[in-house]
Formats: C-alpha cells, sequence, structure tokens
C-alpha cells in the first residue's frame, strides 16, 4: 500500500504543518515517540487541536509511534515523509523511518539546522529536499500546540533545481502558509537562519523575551558579534546568507556600517514585538521541558566547519558552554549569563 505524507515528528513544527495539511484534505500520518501525544490524537473525544492568535481548530488524525506504525503499517510506503524532530534526532529518525519510504519519494527537513546531509546519508540525495521555517508554534500539552505567529517559510531541492516534485510541494505547502516561498537556493535560508538562530540561543540562556533580549541596545555589540561569525562561516563556505523576518545577513558582516546591523536588529525587534510567543522554543526546552537543546546540531556545526576553514568562532563557543551548563543543571538562566557572553 502507498499513502502520501508521513509527518516524523508532531511537535510544534511537525503538529502545525500537519494540521494544516489534514485540514486540506490530505492524506496525513503522524508518528511521534510521545505516547500521551499520540494517544491524545488518536483519541475522537480529543484530536490534534492547533490554537492561538492565528487559528483555532481541531483535527483527528492517524497517528502512531515508531513501533505502532510498524506494527500496523509494516507494508505501507509513505511518497512524502515530512522530518521534524529536533536536529540531534535527526540520524537515528532518518534510519528509522527509511524502510516507510517509497522507492520514488522523497524526505522533506522541516527542521532547524543543516540535517539535510545526514537525512540525505541514509535515504539518499536525491531522495532529499530542504525546507526553513521560522513561524512560531510551541508543543504546550498532549495533543495541543500554539500556533503563534506567521513568518517565512521556504521549501527548495538540495542541487537548486526547479523540479515537478518540487514545485507540487511548494503548491502543497502553501495551504499552510499561503506567502510559502519556492527557492533555488535552500541553504541560503539555512544558513540565514542559523544566525538568527544564534540570537535565540542567546536569549534562551536569560529571562526575559527575544523582543526584550534583542532591544537591549548594550548587547548591540554582541549580537554583531555571535552573528557575524555565523555569517563568516556560510561565507567561506561559498552561502549567500538570505534575508527574512528583519533578519539581514548583510548587516553582520564585520566590515558593515553600526548602522546597518542596528537597523536589522530594530527590525528583528519590530517582528517580533507582537508575537504572543514572546520566548524561543530553546529557552522552553531549558525552562519549562527541562531536556537537551539543539545547540550541538545548530550552533555546534558552524563551530565545526568554520575550524574546517580556520576561522574562530569565540562567541559561539562561548554561548555554547552556557548552554550546556544549563542543561546540565551546573548554572541557572538568568540575563547576568549574556553580559557574561558580552564580556568574554
Amino acid at each position: 500500500m502507498k499513502k502520501d505524507i508521513l509527518i516524523w515528528g508532531a511537535g510544534a513544527i511537525g503538529g502545525t504543518l500537519g494540521a494544516y495539511l489534514l485540514r486540506a484534505g490530505y492524506d496525513v500520518t503522524f508518528v511521534d515517540i510521545d505516547e500521551a501525544h499520540v494517544a491524545a490524537m488518536n483519541d475522537p473525544q480529543q484530536g490534534l487541536t492547533i490554537s492561538g492568535p492565528i487559528d483555532n481548530f481541531t483535527q483527528h488524525a492517524a497517528a502512531f509511534t515508531p513501533a505502532t506504525l510498524l506494527k500496523a503499517h509494516p507494508d505501507t510506503r509513505w511518497s512524502r515523509i515530512f522530518l521534524a524532530v529536533k536536529s540531534h534526532h535527526t540520524l537515528i529518525a532518518s534510519e528509522t523511518l527509511q524502510p516507510f519510504l517509497a522507492e520514488d519519494g522523497f524526505v522533506l527537513s522541516v527542521q532547524n539546522g543543516l540535517c539535510e546531509k545526514t537525512i540525505a546519508s541514509v535515504v539518499g540525495k536525491a531522495r532529499t529536499l530542504g525546507s526553513f521555517v521560522n513561524f512560531g508554534a510551541d508543543w504546550t500539552a498532549p495533543g495541543q500546540i500554539t500556533y503563534s505567529n506567521r513568518a517565512a517559510v521556504v521549501v527548495g531541492e538540495l542541487d537548486g533545481q526547479i523540479t515537478p516534485r518540487v514545485v507540487a510541494l511548494h503548491q502543497d505547502i502553501c495551504h499552510f502558509e499561503p506567502d510559502a516561498i519556492l527557492t533555488s537556493d535552500i541553504n541560503a535560508y539555512l544558513w540565514g537562519k542559523l544566525g538568527y538562530a544564534s540570537l535565540l540561543f542567546a536569549q534562551a540562556v536569560g529571562e526575559v523575551g527575544i523582543a526584550d533580549s534583542l532591544a537591549r541596545q548594550e548587547l548591540w555589540p554582541l549580537w554583531r558579534e555571535l552573528a557575524g561569525e555565523v555569517v563568516a562561516v556560510g561565507r567561506a563556505n561559498g552561502i549567500a546568507l538570505k534575508s527574512f523576518n528583519g533578519f539581514n545577513p548583510e548587516a553582520f558582516d564585520p566590515e558593515a556600517p553600526l548602522s546597518l546591523s542596528e537597523q536589522s536588529i530594530i527590525d528583528m525587534v519590530e517582528f517580533n514585538r507582537p508575537n504572543v510567543k514572546t520566548h524561543s522554543g530553546i529557552w522552553r526546552d531549558l525552562a519549562i521541558r527541562k531536556r537537551t537543546t539543539e545547540v550541538d546540531g545548530q550552533l555546534g556545526e558552524v563551530v565545526r566547519i568554520g575550524a574546517e576553514f580556520g576561522i574562530k568562532c569565540p562567541k559561539t563557543e562561548g554561548l555554547i558552554q552556557l548552554i550546556k551548563e544549563i542543561e546540565q543543571g551546573k548554572r541557572p538562566q538568568s540575563d547576568c549569563n549574556i553580559l557574561e557572553l558580552l564580556e568574554k
């Protein structure tokens, strides 16, 4: 048997996107490792509820854990698998989902970080597509996701070709985000998100929200350095980073005028200020869910690739250390952490 869309990871990103596609009439199946979340989605009295200022609706979804999917659908293959797990779970998830992928199908990474290479190492580069997402959503309880704000959504082939399958995918994604972009340079957006993510990881070590953190003028030199390290590594790797939702990579070039970086920071503050989602998902991982963040899969990759080009990333390395100390319970989340990083 062959089916259409399998959402692997039904949290904030996968759950929101999948719910919209399900509502639009697509054949969507969900997989998640959280048994309570899976049970809630399958419960006729509950289902998967998307709530918040953007939309409010409930979809009754077919959901499984990886183990129960194998029992229920041992011979079923999916044409499109949307992978939406945390970056550090990419390899094991790719290996687990591979038997469910149709020979002529593909895996779409709907993740933060540079996960496409890992996916391709398992299912093949020809069966891997990339996407960039920046919308705000939070998993709040089993069967419950808060969709807080619209933002950039981009899809593309890894080699930049505009193929029939990516054109069709883009049209389908527009049921969720009408302004979704079809790009011939998905890596430029993925690296742009890494630059922005460096600021979100910094916000996560403190207490105040994204807009309030970015708006602190005494920290603007730090934002310039952090994002600047990502921009430098990306460019050394041949990537011309793309702008989105106020983040302008050009503004964080070491040679860029201060006025340009200041304007980009102001634009990011203005974009984030109205959002119901005040704190990053990284902050929630540390403060509320008490779990490991994606710091190794995102900023760790920046440091690793930078080393290959002889580029040092001292602020990024310092931020990674702060995140790990918080994860290990050795350091509380405090705005003092950001000031400490500024002074290093």
